[in-house]
């Protein structure tokens, strides 16, 4: 059969003019019938590689797809090529009975060039059955990663695409990924029986992307909130870890007027589609999302994709950035780090087989490696994917863009070769940094590789410092890492001509991130102590007035913050910790307006910070306490029914009365103590201490009252004299 003319075909159907990189090459492979393997970066055009052989052959193109959302946007931009609809269909759990039978029809009609389904619905017998009497041109296997133990979204029902396709009927298979390391290609192609497959392999530099690591600290929202307000109206993705985390700062988000919604799986399918088909249509300017948003996701000008955690892999990593800039303009890339990121991944993975284990803390060994490395981390990337970046500088990441000082290693790297060889090559990187310091672990001791010569040869220096000089061995060419194999290191044939050279190594030392602590930032801080004075007094005047402890109006950590951070108005003052609506609106505005005129008087310019607004975390643990409390249950009862003890229900009471809510918990008192015993605990608070501290309390009423007595009257009367 003679081949189309596919210049002419990509200018009918697509209107380009000519092909980007490797894709006719691909396509002419596919179109000669041969089983075809693609490795594209993000941005290459990959789904065009399947999509115009689809049009041109005969039959229906099985394209097999990872995700619901990544089927129904392939599915849209293919109708927009074509004048009919059914050119293009999915099959998949969200469809009715009916629109299942509308697909089904237009297939046997030979409208449909191509299907996209999932491998879980393609395994069904009544889908085999069906696709057996249909003329099947090739079956594509998209995000092909997704076979691999080795790949950063394993899905154990890829493992069984190749069993599928023998059942339905043999076609070429192309597999397309645009994240994969040398074993997970070979993973691919065994998996998939196509060992014998045309291979494209594209470079994976993206010139245009910006790659930047900062660190992880308490004020990571505002940050985040910053950079998107100084790239205001562009489009960006934020990927976040939890679900949780993703509500919490798309909420952020909107309340300081940027054009933001989550995304994620705990969400119906219908708003995620929504929101999907929003940020395309850009009705949104930033999704906020986990992982599971943007596979294949067709938007060609998205600016920025930030990190709110870093991800497990660095293929996870790779195509997350990879979805910025694929029109070839601006593509920033910027990933937040804490070192207590890694301990929260590797928490994850317990319980699982020890295989996967191993696996995944080898990956997060490699994720470690580049966000602490202070060398180019284009380099880095590429030399991960089997790909050798040769300049000096790329002037395209942080590490680039402010370079660190070289420092002369050859006496240290000629020292690890010396341990490596020593071991014979069957250790990995955290043995190999105890041997040149000293560290007489059980398994040096068991190996007896405390009698070699490089044993403690370099415990003058920490273990970042070893793990810089191995990183950058291993960029240099003089040591390799079997990542396939465990991740044990070997000495290369350049590493063994090192030792016995007079060559010099040079390297820079890795960046030091510190861990974080997420507590409230607003309470630290340099406290203005003149303020703080002139803000204690206007409590202690208020106080006498309503007959109060000065405590009940605002609490001396509050009263610390304010000092600190200047709040100026009802909604700022929110923001400060241990201040709800109730005490904001009840006695802010003294206070934001003596704090104004002390700014103006003193030309003291606020914070930044302050422009920033954050929005209150709303507990679904306190809002269901306030429930019950209406409800004037036991509270012994509403500990068991929230899984919590008495001691933790009393913390989370704690800390509703002092944001300002009101609790009604005279029923309860009621029974379990009497009036007089009640009003003399409730009388010390109201008359005699200057302090709600509880040690103080139960040290000036003595061993006849009980500290949880205690702990309940002070609820009380917090909650009638503050709220």
């Amino acid at each position: 059969m003679e081949k189309p003319d596919l210049t002419s075909n990509l200018k009918r159907y697509f209107g380009f003019s000519s092909f980007k990189g490797q894709q006719e090459a691909v396509i002419n492979s596919l179109l000669d019938g041969n089983d075809t393997f693609v490795l594209m970066p993000t941005g290459g055009g990959k789904s065009l590689c399947y999509q115009l052989p689809a049009l041109l052959m005969d039959g229906t193109a099985i394209v097999l797809s990872p995700l619901i959302a990544l089927m129904k946007n392939q599915v849209d931009a293919m109708r927009q090529v074509s004048e009919d609809d059914g050119i293009a269909h999915y099959l998949n759990s969200s469809l009715t009975r009916q629109q299942v039978d509308d697909v089904k029809a237009d297939i046997q009609s030979g409208r449909t060039k191509l299907l996209y389904v999932a491998p879980e619905s393609l395994n069904k017998e009544e889908t085999k059955d069906f696709l057996r009497n249909v003329k099947i041109s090739f079956y594509a296997v998209d995000e092909a990663h997704c076979i691999s133990e080795w790949g950063h979204d394993f899905r154990p029902e890829y493992r069984r695409i190749r069993p599928m396709i023998h059942d339905i009927g043999r076609a070429p298979i192309i597999a397309l990924t645009a994240t994969a390391t040398d074993k997970v290609r070979r993973d691919i192609k065994k998996s998939l029986g196509i060992l014998k497959s045309n291979d494209f392999v594209s470079s994976f530099n993206r010139p245009n992307l910006y790659y930047e690591v900062r660190p992880k600290t308490k004020s990571i929202d505002k940050d985040i909130v910053r950079f998107i307000l100084q790239h205001s109206g562009k489009s960006g993705i934020v990927y976040c870890l939890s679900r949780k985390k993703v509500e919490q700062l798309a909420e952020i988000l909107r309340a300081n007027n940027i054009n933001a919604k989550a995304y994620h799986a705990g969400m119906d399918t219908a708003e995620r589609n929504q929101t999907q088909d929003d940020f395309i249509m850009e009705r949104i300017d930033v999704i906020v999302a986990t992982i599971a948003f943007g596979m294949g996701i067709d938007k060609p000008d998205v600016r920025f994709v930030i990190h709110y955690d870093i991800p497990k892999s660095l293929e996870g990593y790779y195509q997350e950035t990879g979805r910025a800039g694929r029109d070839g303009g601006e593509g920033l890339c910027v990933a937040f780090y804490s070192p207590k990121d890694l301990i929260k991944l590797k928490k994850f993975m317990e319980g699982k087989p020890v295989s996967e284990q191993d696996i995944g803390n080898q990956l997060l060994a490699e994720t470690k490696a580049y966000v602490e490395s202070s060398v180019c981390r284009r380099r880095l990337l590429l030399h991960y994917f089997g790909e050798e970046y040769t300049e000096d500088n790329c002037h395209r990441c942080d590490n680039c863009l402010h370079p660190h000082k070289q420092i002369d290693g050859s006496r240290e790297l000629r020292m690890v070769l010396g341990a490596i060889q020593g071991v014979k090559g069957k250790f990995k990187v955290n043995h190999i940094v105890n041997i040149v310091m000293g560290v007489e672990s059980e398994e040096i001791i068991s190996h007896c590789h405390e009698l070699l010569p490089e044993f403690a040869a370099g415990q003058n220096h920490e273990a970042p410092y070893w793990n810089a000089i191995i990183r950058q061995g291993i960029l240099a060419g003089y040591i390799e890492k079997e990542v396939e194999n465990y991740g044990l290191l070997k000495v290369t044939r350049a590493g063994r001509k090192f030792l016995v050279s007079q060559e010099t190594f040079c390297f820079v030392e890795n960046n030091e991130f510190g861990d974080y602590d997420p507590e409230p930032e607003d309470a630290c801080g340099v406290v203005d102590e003149s303020l703080l004075k002139m803000l204690r007094d206007l409590r202690r005047k208020r106080a006498q007035v309503l007959g109060i402890p000065p405590y009940v109006i605002f609490q001396d950590v509050s009263m610390e913050a304010m000092a600190t951070v200047y709040p100026v108005s009802v909604a700022e003052l929110q923001n400060i910790p241990g201040v709800g609506l109730g005490k904001a609106q009840r006695y802010g505005n003294e206070f934001c307006e003596l704090i104004k005129r002390h700014c103006e008087e003193n030309d003291i310019e606020r914070p930044l910070d302050l422009r920033v607004r954050t929005v209150v975390a709303k507990s679904k643990l306190k809002v269901s306490i306030i429930q019950k409390v209406d409800r004037k249950l036991d509270f012994e009862d509403i500990a068991d029914g929230l899984g919590i003890g008495f001691d933790e229900l009393l913390d989370e009471m704690d800390a509703i009365v002092y944001s300002g809510t009101k609790l009604d918990i005279n029923y309860y008192l009621a029974k379990v103590m009497d009036d007089d015993y009640m009003l003399d605990i409730y009388d010390y608070f109201h008359d005699e201490s200057e302090t709600d501290r509880l040690s103080v309390a139960v040290k000036n009423l003595g061993p006849e009252y009980e500290e949880r007595d205690i702990r309940l009257v002070r609820i009380k009367f917090l909650s009638e004299q503050a709220n």
